[in-house]
């Protein structure tokens, strides 16, 4: 999330603050440099308040869907309508110049509550004074970009998801309005921070999985056929794993973030929450593309027109080894290499039973053709501390106070918030201490000098270059993707220590992905016991795969489904 403080600057200056920046650079001055200085500042403050006296300006390309006003009428829903809390606000938008062959036609979609949908209340995840002084949640005035690609697609937008406090937590207590609840299993964690993204998407799952067994199907509200989720370290991954749906987060600068509240662009991804791998690789199709905007893009990120077909190629690999006798269970992976990560089982608190099914994952590859080898990346297991050093500093300039990145950036607009004081001290510690770390880290991190961003940065190219290496090996490499299933959720008058660990103590095998960029695909395949000792929640597993390369994982994934799905048992 990324709301700003405003410009909290003292204009003019005085000679007072001025003699006090002078000292905080370690200087001192004889009284005639003192006035000069302050002369010369005080002339570019003009430059300052000339620019802050310009009207807002918004990028023309931002403009909402042409003939979609009526349809952004907007409501929060009860809580019998919203038994999950997985809806933050409910509507029914579409384009009415969508065709109905459009590759998303009459798909019913929800979208994370950090991206702008013109006209309707984007809330992060926290309470509204955190992010306005003076009125209630913010209304963006334009529509992100995977909003209006969903739209021109046919898709119809039920509705925001819930997302966790300011989406620093891959659990799912600590969003404003409470917990959002896994709907295999009433009040254990959806995952975070796309926790209501994955509980809308699985609840058709539960729902035909209770049916198929002849169970009772409980009230879990209305869901989602698709969602579109965001992921800075693992948070459309865990809570598609939790969840027993599939999440992918695509290669970095493939889809756009402009128009979404981040925590930092080197980390910031939106992606694909869906309940197939067909269904998943239609809307990475949708959302794909150079945007002209986002500084995240490079130019190895394709055109709208050039953006591959991927359920297409998808269709047709299988079609092709389906007519040659190849799509079956003995050989359905055959040609296929797979890498399994030897130091993704070494994680803190690996639960015995996760790592069986997902060794027992990799054993199915191979007896669908595939070769099958483990592989040692001993930087693997530095990842997510590498993350942290790199990232994690600078999170709260831009988490707290909309800081555009250093390349030229769409800065999220609508967003004015007032700077943490002890009010928001006491009601985030209470619901989501991550964030207080956040900001305290950040104080604690710019005392240290710059060079130790600046080594860690180097690591980031060594980790991308041992993934890589090992790419060249394997088409794809293995993991799970959490420890564990899904915890239940923390109660609220644990300690902000215990709460802490809570959010954030998911992410080993899935940040590292964060700042390398390469596409992760999260997937069910088994199922694991709940910490009651009694109830069963799905077992995720991890496809990482060649940057540019999301085709090559999906057809992995569908390859692997030949033996059957995941969640069949």
């Amino acid at each position: 999330m990324a709301p700003a403080f405003g410009t909290g600057a003292e204009l003019p200056l005085s000679l007072d603050k001025f003699r006090d920046m002078v000292a905080g650079r370690g200087f001192s001055m004889e009284p005639q440099d003192e006035l000069d200085y302050l002369a010369i500042i005080r002339d570019l403050e003009k430059d300052v308040k000339q620019v802050l006296s310009l009207p807002e300006y918004f990028d023309p390309r931002l403009t909402p869907v042409s003939g979609s006003e009526e349809f952004r009428a907007f409501a929060r829903p009860e809580p019998s309508e919203n038994p999950l809390n997985a809806w933050s606000h409910k509507f029914h938008l579409h384009s009415p110049i969508a065709g109905d062959d459009g590759l998303l036609a009459h798909r019913s979609i929800s979208v994370k509550d950090t991206i702008s949908v013109a006209g309707i209340p984007m809330t992060c995840g926290t309470q509204s004074f955190h992010l306005s002084s003076d009125k209630p949640y913010p209304v963006p005035d334009i529509d992100a970009p995977v909003v209006a690609r969903v739209l021109e697609a046919g898709g119809v937008i039920k509705g925001t998801a819930t997302c966790e406090n300011y989406c620093v937590s891959l659990a799912s207590f600590t969003s404003a309005t409470g917990p959002v609840d896994n709907p295999w299993l009433k009040g254990h964690s959806a995952g975070g921070s796309s926790s209501g993204c994955a509980a809308l998407v699985a609840v058709q799952v539960v729902r035909r999985w209770r049916e198929r067994k002849g169970l009772p199907t409980d009230d879990l509200g209305e869901g989602v056929d698709l969602a579109v989720g965001t992921d800075q370290a693992g948070s459309i991954r865990t809570p598609a794993g939790y969840c027993g749906i599939y999440g992918l987060k695509p290669t970095h600068g493939l889809v756009p973030y402009t128009g979404i509240a981040g925590l930092h662009p080197m980390i910031d991804f939106a992606g694909p929450m869906a309940a197939s791998i067909q269904d998943t690789a239609i809307l990475l199709g949708a959302l794909a593309g150079y945007d002209g905007i986002d500084h995240r893009m490079t130019p190895e990120t394709p055109l709208r027109a050039n953006v591959p077909k991927y359920h297409d190629i998808l269709d047709a690999a299988i079609s092709s080894r389906s007519k040659a006798g190849e799509w079956t269970a003995s050989t359905a992976a055959k040609g296929l290499r797979v890498g399994v990560l030897k130091e993704a089982f070494e994680v803190f608190k690996m639960d015995a039973e996760v790592e069986k099914v997902i060794r027992d994952a990799a054993a199915r590859f191979a007896q669908l053709g595939a070769v099958v080898d483990e592989v040692s990346i001993p930087l693997h297991a530095v990842g997510r501390a590498i993350w942290v050093t790199t990232n994690r500093g600078h999170m709260a300039d831009t988490l707290l106070g909309n800081k555009p990145s250093e390349l030229l950036s769409h800065p999220m607009p609508n967003l004015s918030a007032p700077k943490p004081d002890q009010k928001w001290f006491d009601t985030m510690t209470k619901s989501n201490p991550a964030v207080v770390n956040t900001l305290l880290f950040g104080s604690y991190f710019s005392e240290l000098p710059h060079s130790v961003r600046a080594k860690s940065m180097m690591h980031v190219h060594q980790l991308r270059a041992a993934y890589d290496d090992a790419l060249d090996k394997y088409d794809v490499l293995l993991t799970p993707v959490t420890a564990t299933v899904a915890p239940p959720h923390a109660p609220a008058d644990d300690s902000a220590f215990v709460r802490y660990y809570a959010a954030v103590g998911h992410g080993a095998n899935t940040s590292p992905f964060n700042i390398t960029g390469h596409p992760a695909l999260s997937m069910p395949v088994g199922w694991g016991t709940a910490k009651d000792g009694e109830s069963k929640l799905p077992v995720a597993m991890q496809l990482v795969g060649r940057r540019w390369d999301e085709s090559g994982i999906l057809l992995a994934a569908a390859a692997w489904e030949v033996g059957g799905h995941g969640l069949d048992e």
